[in-house]
C-alpha cells in the first residue's frame, strides 16, 4: 500500500519538475516599427531596444526576414520568423 502511494505522489509530481522556466524576454512583446520604401515595407522588431529582426514585404515577391547573423553585426535572410510571437491569420482575402 505505502508502495503504491508512493509511486502515485511520484507520478503526480513529476510533470512539475519537468516543468520548462520561461525568461522575461519571451515573455514580453516586440515593439514594432513599421517603414515604407518605394518597393518594399519592413517590420522592425526589437525587445528591450535590441533589433531582433526585419520583416520584409516587397510589392512583387514573397515576404522573408532578415535575422541577425550569430556573432556578427550582419542580417541573413530566413524564409520564416525566429521570433516566438503568436502569428494566427483569422482572415485573408
Amino acid at each position: 500500500m505505502i508502495k503504491q502511494l508512493l509511486l502515485a505522489g511520484a507520478l503526480i509530481l513529476s510533470p512539475l519538475a519537468q516543468a520548462e522556466i520561461v525568461t522575461n524576454t519571451e515573455t514580453q512583446e516586440p515593439e514594432i516599427t513599421i517603414t515604407h520604401d518605394g518597393e518594399a515595407t519592413y517590420y522592425e522588431y526589437s525587445i528591450n531596444g535590441q533589433l531582433r529582426e526585419i520583416k520584409v514585404v516587397p510589392k512583387v515577391g514573397k515576404p522573408y526576414y532578415l535575422v541577425p547573423a550569430q556573432g556578427s553585426d550582419e542580417y541573413i535572410r530566413a524564409e520564416e520568423s525566429q521570433l516566438l510571437i503568436p502569428k494566427w491569420v483569422i482572415f485573408r482575402w
